[in-house]
């Protein structure tokens, strides 16, 4: 006897979700009809639950989140082309300011944009429009600023998570956590603080650039024969006038082997900061410290001998530091991107590593502006043959007499 026919059923329609990575908010996973849901044996194959957030947690991710706010300025609702649309330029160009400031690329439909992005980019794009820089001069300052303010808030929070660890021992995520909780309180004094600086630093380049490169000039030419001089107008690539130094730890490598991280951390803070101290005090620029390394600049041959001098001097009484070895060379360099580039700061670097610890080396000419003086006592060393230099006659500077630069041990 045949058997009954049993009414079709029609089995649901799958959904169609783009293909985007990430259902959309209108097709959430949890609204799927239930036979579209893979179903596991326990154990094979089976996703684990996730986690419901503490109350903590939540707390938490709101403090973030209202942080966020107060230093963005404004919620994440822009995506790149509409954040270029309101810069009123291409969305390349809009992604070309972006990566100037340290920031990486982004895919376009992503809502990560503030309106305040969108008005602080636009001041570049219209210092573009009217006349007063070019698009590479603008894409440089930009960068400028990324660079700097990127290495400036690293610094800021490792400190702050130093002094937790230090003088409330708690350990590294520990401080990290509580750094979170000091921060809404340092924003606005240190907002403040840096725009200051900004000005004053500037103020201070300003007088540089017109008040001593003149005499600046006139230092780099005492004792050269007149015809030489013409000569080396006429040919000097390299404008400005500087007295280079480096000074360099001894055995540093060897030694941040052997040292727990905060050993290595406050030798390190200690070298940045007693070598800023010296290098400001004496009217020179810190121009960048690599670890174990820092290179200055200064506009007179006497400025960046005295602080050399007193490098080198504070550097071996410091029970906590290594000896250094330290050069200082005169010469012409380039001034780009905040650093110095030329063969008067490669002699300065080669110079150092032929330094014996705890002395400094100076090469003929820097020691022919110096002899002049009685504040310095120059000892010729045997040539030596330097890459890229050929052979060189370095000399040992001593300090002939008591004095130098007075800094505040308090």
């Amino acid at each position: 006897m045949p058997r009954p026919e049993r009414p079709k059923q029609t089995a649901p329609r799958p959904r169609q979700v783009p293909d985007r990575g990430f259902a959309p908010e209108s097709v959430a996973p949890s609204s799927a009809h239930p036979a579209e849901q893979p179903t596991h044996a326990p154990g094979v194959g089976a996703t684990a639950p996730i986690p419901t957030p503490s109350l903590e947690e939540r707390a938490w991710h709101r403090n973030i989140r209202e942080l966020e706010h107060r230093l963005l300025g404004a919620e994440r609702t822009l995506t790149y082309r509409e954040m270029a649309q309101r810069m009123g330029v291409s969305t390349r160009s809009a992604r070309k300011l972006w990566r100037a400031l340290g920031f990486p690329n982004l895919d376009e439909d992503v809502k990560a944009f503030t309106e305040a992005d969108a008005e602080a980019l636009a001041q570049m794009v219209h210092l573009v429009g009217e006349g007063h820089l070019n698009q590479e001069t603008a894409i440089s300052l930009t960068r400028s600023v990324g660079q700097m303010t990127d290495r400036m808030v690293v610094w800021q929070i490792e400190a702050l998570v130093e002094d937790k660890i230090a003088n409330q021992e708690y350990s590294d995520a520990e401080a990290r956590s509580h750094v979170f909780d000091t921060l809404p309180k340092l924003i606005d004094p240190l907002h403040q603080l840096l725009g200051y600086a900004w000005r004053r630093q500037l103020s201070a380049a300003l007088q540089r650039l017109t008040v001593r490169v003149e005499s600046g000039l006139a230092s780099l030419d005492r004792g050269r024969d007149p015809a030489e001089l013409e000569q080396s107008r006429d040919d000097a690539p390299l404008p400005l006038a500087r007295a280079v130094g480096f000074a360099d730890l001894v055995s540093y490598t060897s030694l941040s082997r052997q040292m727990s991280e905060r050993t290595l951390a406050h030798m390190v803070q200690r070298f940045e900061s007693r070598c800023a101290e010296i290098i400001s005090i004496g009217g020179g620029r810190l121009v960048k410290t690599v670890g174990d390394e820092v290179l200055y600049n200064a506009e007179t041959p006497e400025a960046g001998a005295e602080i050399a001098l007193a490098l080198s001097e504070t550097i071996a009484a410091d029970d906590v530091l290594p000896e250094a070895r330290v050069s200082v060379v005169w010469g012409r360099v380039l001034s780009r991107m905040g650093d110095i580039y030329g063969p008067t700061v490669n002699l300065a670097a080669r110079l150092t590593s032929l330094a014996d610890p705890g002395t400094i080396l100076v090469d003929a000419s820097t020691a022919e502006a110096l002899e002049l003086s009685q504040d310095y006592l120059l000892v010729p060393q045997p040539p030596r043959l330097v890459r890229g230099f050929g052979e060189v006659s370095p000399s040992l500077l001593l300090r002939a007499r008591t004095g130098g630069i007075a800094l505040d041990h308090a």
